[in-house]
């Protein structure tokens, strides 16, 4: 029941509630209010109840009662209502509110397409709602910034990569500590591509495990989004890149992209082809995507205390290992997500900004090679699955 302020001159009417009818019979035009006089202590059995008020009266409560409604913003976005293959992406209109305390709204420039995407949509990885807008990863313009908020202001150009999920969509809600300022150096979509991909990346080879000068490490689906910038920042390093790629093609952009040994998994054995290449002391490291058709070889692939860190499992579910087979070789099996290794502000700051600076000084080229529409998520998602794609993929809202 909201309360309205009245200052009319000479009117005995101070302080109106609105008393919503009790009879089906009342008209919903007719305002129902009641008098409250400056005495505080009210005797409810006394009040008085005007069933019809000064016109002048009943304009400014409505005035003021439909001021306090925000109007609802609608914008177009992708919606997923179940689980399944890439035509569960539907192309909706979805409502948009006013960003809250701490918050921002950005309008979209570009969005990123990653294979976690897919995994959300497949119901691998749940989504916290359904339906749900996927999308981890996105450039835009902020249109509008929260209560209080400093530090950020109407105009800026933002990335942000990681949670909340939610950009596959012409504009949306934000917090605000959880964007970073794009600079000016740097192309707005070019920084839609690269924010998760290069962001993961970067804590692959200089946290994970620090790649230096001498190593060698092993990166499957080497030409694609993550896989060919591990190849240019591993070999900026100092390592010995060895990749695997599924054609001819992919292993020519693997070797431009630093890639020392590209091996065409279709057409030998990357196992056999490792042990050859490393004289049979086998790599430091394995940066593995790929998951269930991988995984045992990458294993077969390390040297004595040897990295086997799998980011993703874009052919499955690797099976279940025993710590036993760890044992013989004394290995490291790791899991890691972008999240944990942004989880402060700090954090974030440093690795965007890593990434930043390397593209700028063309440590790291950027292949933004499929543009599609935001309405055509579907597509995207299909030729990404199926390995059409080599690069980054990209949604133009």
């Amino acid at each position: 029941m909201s309360l309205l302020k009245l200052g009319f001159y000479n009117q005995r009417f101070h302080l109106l509630r609105f008393i919503p009818p009790q009879s089906s019979n009342v008209s919903p035009s007719t305002f129902w209010v009641q008098n409250l006089t400056n005495n505080n202590t009210t005797n409810h059995s006394s009040l008085s109840y005007t069933p019809r008020i000064n016109p002048v009266i009943a304009k400014a409560l409505r005035t003021e009662a439909s001021a306090t409604v925000q109007p609802i913003k609608m914008v177009k976005a992708i919606r997923v209502h179940q689980f399944g293959g890439s035509q569960v992406l539907k192309w909706e209109d979805v409502e948009l509110g006013e960003p809250k305390e701490g918050e921002i709204r950005i309008k979209n420039i570009a969005i990123g397409v990653n294979f976690i995407d897919i995994y959300f949509r497949k119901g691998v990885y749940k989504a916290t709602t359904m339906p749900f807008t996927p999308g981890m990863e996105a450039v835009g313009e902020v249109t509008a910034v929260g209560p209080g908020l400093t530090g950020r202001k109407v105009g800026d150009i933002v990335a942000y990569a990681g949670n909340p999920m939610g950009s596959y969509a012409e504009e949306q809600i934000l917090p605000a500590d959880k964007v970073v300022p794009v600079p000016p150096s740097v192309d707005p979509i070019t920084a839609a591509s690269i924010m998760l991909k290069g962001m993961t990346a970067q804590f692959l080879v200089r946290r994970c495990f620090k790649v230096e000068s001498g190593h060698t490490v092993l990166v499957h689906a080497a030409a694609g989004g993550v896989g060919s910038l591990l190849c240019q920042w591993a070999n900026a390093l100092g390592a010995t890149v060895i990749g695997t790629v599924s054609t001819k093609e992919k292993a020519a952009q693997a070797k431009e992209d630093g890639c020392h040994h590209a091996i065409i998994y279709k057409e030998e054995d990357f196992v056999s082809r490792v042990n050859e290449i490393t004289c049979g002391k086998g790599v430091e490291v394995v940066y593995d995507s790929v998951g269930k058709d991988t995984f045992e070889g990458s294993l077969a692939c390390l040297k004595p205390r040897g990295y086997m860190v799998n980011f993703g499992q874009s052919s499955g579910t690797p099976d279940p290992v025993p710590l036993s087979a760890l044992a013989p070789k004394s290995l490291f099996l790791t899991r890691p997500s972008m999240m944990q290794y942004t989880s402060t502000r700090d954090e974030l700051l440093e690795t965007a900004g890593e990434v930043f600076a390397n593209v700028a000084s063309g440590v790291l080229r950027v292949r933004v090679n499929h543009k599609y529409p935001l309405s055509e998520a579907a597509q995207a998602h299909a030729d990404l699955e199926n390995r059409q794609t080599t690069g980054s993929v990209v949604l133009i809202p």
